[in-house]
């Protein structure tokens, strides 16, 4: 019997060794596409004035994209099999934790700018609370306030007991009994917001391309492009944010379940296994989401083929200047 589970903690220790390895090998592969993409976008948004209510959004889940992105490098290295204990410390006490916050944040943020388009197309009643760029500012700061001071702080301060394992449950062995408790509810709350949002701005781009095609019928317009365009543009954001999220917060009913209870057996690993992955799917949003600004945002997609050809310009003349030299 002895054998039989020696035999068997092996083979699940190595199961989640192969899985560790190739999801860090895709945190990798994942974070020069996006570091890249997210550099591009802060530097465009940089040269945008917040003279709008959609650029005030767009600039806070440029940053919190951004500084998701830069959660990764840690947290992926403290997948690997030759991972510093340390690292691990690291990974479960700071960089997870604001991996997290900043990718709440920007679901937050993605409900909001839901909720201005809402109110700009369906609701065009001048400029109401929503529509104004100071309850922009303020509903900005507000997210980043809450979700950073009200989870990663605390989360931070209640995760500094000294490591116990180095199984699954390792970031857990960290935490206090406070911490635990505190982690049961932040992660209640963030499933909650979640699905909120996702409810929200599904009900906001479904009414903004009903308000759309509506308008196309009473002008009489056969604009049939125009009309794809709109549907289009909506199936996209819909597509980006259900396949990116979606996925993780149903896994995660389970896992929390499973953190909780201590669930035993083959259910438990596949719990765990399907959580990496999708928490690895998430992750593609910030890839994803510099690509939709082009799409989606005109002003973004002018500034940027304006700056892009400033410098091709700059480059095009630094070449004929090094030529002259040379000559």
């Amino acid at each position: 019997m002895a054998t039989n589970n020696t035999a068997l903690l092996s083979s699940v220790s190595l199961q989640f060794t192969t899985v560790n390895v190739a999801v860090a090998c895709l945190y990798f592969l994942l974070f020069p596409v996006a570091f890249l993409f997210n550099m591009i976008a802060a530097w465009v948004s940089l040269h945008l004035s917040s003279a709008s209510t959609f650029i005030v959004y767009l600039k806070n889940l440029v940053a919190a994209d951004l500084l998701m992105t830069l959660m990764i490098p840690p947290m992926a290295a403290s997948k690997l099999p030759g991972a510093s204990v340390w690292l691990k410390i690291f990974d479960c006490r700071y960089s997870s934790v604001v991996f997290y916050c900043s990718l709440y944040t920007s679901i937050t943020l993605m409900g909001l700018i839901s909720l201005d388009r809402f109110f700009k197309i369906v609701r065009p009643f001048g400029k109401v609370l929503g529509q104004s760029v100071t309850f922009s500012f303020v509903a900005s700061a507000l997210v980043w306030v809450v979700l950073f001071g009200g989870t990663l702080i605390p989360t931070i301060v209640l995760t500094d007991q000294s490591p116990l394992n180095t199984t699954t449950d390792f970031c857990m062995s960290l935490k206090t009994p406070a911490g635990v408790t505190l982690h049961n509810y932040v992660v209640l709350c963030m499933e909650t917001l979640f699905w909120l949002v996702a409810i929200l701005t599904m009900f906001c781009y479904i009414c903004i391309t009903l308000r759309v095609l509506q308008s196309f019928r009473n002008s009489g317009s056969n604009n049939n492009q125009g009309k794809k365009k709109t549907k289009l543009r909506v199936f996209l954001i819909l597509f980006v944010f259900s396949v990116c999220f979606i996925p993780l917060h149903i896994m995660r009913i389970p896992f929390t379940l499973n953190e909780v209870f201590h669930i035993d057996g083959d259910a438990q690993n596949w719990v765990i296994i399907g959580h990496k992955f999708c928490v690895w799917l998430s992750t593609t949003n910030a890839c994803l989401d510099p690509l939709l600004y082009i799409y989606l945002c005109r002003e973004y997609r002018d500034k940027l083929v304006d700056m892009m050809k400033d410098k091709a310009i700059c480059l095009g003349l630094y070449s004929k200047e090094r030529e002259a030299t040379s000559q």
